[in-house]
């Protein structure tokens, strides 16, 4: 077989025409490689093409891949020194043929009817994009599955516009557990930030698909298992202090380029950057908060100035730290600290604190007497 004569070498495609193109982004993943492509191998649905995006392994990861290849027309690789998984991601899309993308982690494995199923749901609908349900997986000390429930009641079945109703945008950004038309990625201009090393780049593709959508499908099926216990995944990896910020910069530079700067989808963006901002903040050390609370208060200042900030998209407690956030770091980060490990004391403490005995009664019956449009639980499921 071929070694990379170039900075990135494109094997030939060797099948015409396939209906989907498997996209499986590959960095030093040897451990469970061959249980995600065997689970490609094993697919009912058989016309599909698998491009292996080997971003500068070190392992035997590119090995694996090359056996695949021999013993299947269907698989490709793309060999590239290492750019991040932004840019192997990119190369995909590039480089892909069929009339659909799918997206398979090389730690994660699809369930045998995967393809079969998104493809016909697609079809039946004529879906930009279809979205189905996964299994968090675990394969110590013993095999457990656990149904994760990225979809409600309200969504299951239908083939709507995300921004028609809102709550998917809030969701886990699993970009693996579906189905996309190319034509529509391309259309709209759908892809990824490559910033070498960040983490954060499933986010904005996730939001660029829903912000764009017209016809998205919504099916309560799990079609692939996601690993939990892959001590390598960017689950259990730092980001990069600042990356999150750029990532939500591209997001907000597409709606003003492609979107018209659509106020309803900026709202949207701007509940969806303060969760991911605070979630990046509690896995920040102690040294590294303080630069990113204020580089945060600034950006969150600047977007209430704008009007950008539509706090019903916000539960009374999330709109007091925001407002507190953009007028004084200090006095949030002073309350955050106190509050971490006081249990339901603390919390109160915190509301307290906040906005007095106002806030408590009205976060008290908001949580017994109001459903969010947002509708997610605390692990980014449906609620």
């Amino acid at each position: 077989m071929a070694e990379p004569s170039s900075p990135a070498y494109i094997s030939p495609a060797r099948i015409d025409a396939p209906n989907v193109s498997v996209l499986v982004p590959i960095c030093n993943v040897e451990r469970y490689l061959e249980e995600c492509l065997d689970s490609l191998v094993a697919q009912s649905f058989t016309d599909f093409e698998v491009l292996c995006i080997n971003d500068g392994s070190t392992d035997g990861s590119l090995a694996i891949i090359h056996r695949y290849m021999e013993a299947d027309a269907r698989f490709r690789v793309i060999d590239k020194p290492n750019s991040g998984y932004g840019a192997s991601m990119n190369m995909g899309l590039a480089n892909a043929i069929g009339e659909y993308i799918a997206i398979l982690e090389s730690d994660d494995f699809f369930e045998p009817n995967a393809l079969e199923l998104l493809v016909d749901v697609a079809e039946c609908n004529q879906s930009d994009v279809v979205k189905g349900d996964f299994y968090l997986y675990w394969s110590t000390p013993q095999e457990r599955d656990e149904l994760f429930r990225i979809v409600d009641e309200q969504e299951i079945g239908r083939t709507m516009r995300p921004i028609d109703d809102l709550a998917i945008f809030f969701r886990k950004p699993s970009i693996w557990s579906a189905l996309y038309r190319t034509s529509f990625l391309k259309d709209n201009g759908i892809d990824f930030l490559e910033t070498p090393g960040a983490s954060y780049q499933d986010a904005g593709f996730n939001f660029k698909v829903w912000a764009s959508a017209a016809r998205a499908t919504f099916i309560a099926d799990p079609i692939l298992h996601y690993r939990q216990d892959n001590e390598k995944s960017s689950v259990n990896s730092a980001a990069k202090v600042y990356c999150v910020c750029d990532e939500y910069a591209s997001m907000a530079s597409f709606v003003n380029d492609r979107l018209d700067g659509d106020p309803r989808l900026m709202g949207i963006l701007e509940s969806m950057k303060f969760d991911s901002y605070m979630w990046n903040y509690d896995r920040l050390s102690g040294d590294l908060r303080g630069d990113f609370i204020v580089r945060a208060s600034s950006e969150f200042a600047d977007d209430l100035d704008k009007g950008l900030v539509d706090f019903r998209l916000f539960d009374p407690w999330t709109a007091a730290d925001l407002r507190l956030l953009a007028s004084d770091p200090e006095r949030f980060c002073e309350l955050h600290e106190r509050a971490a490990g006081g249990g339901a004391l603390g919390t109160v403490r915190r509301l307290l604190a906040l906005g007095g005995p106002a806030l408590v009664l009205k976060t008290v019956a908001h949580k017994l007497g109001h459903k969010s449009i947002r509708r997610l639980n605390a692990r980014g499921g449906a609620a």
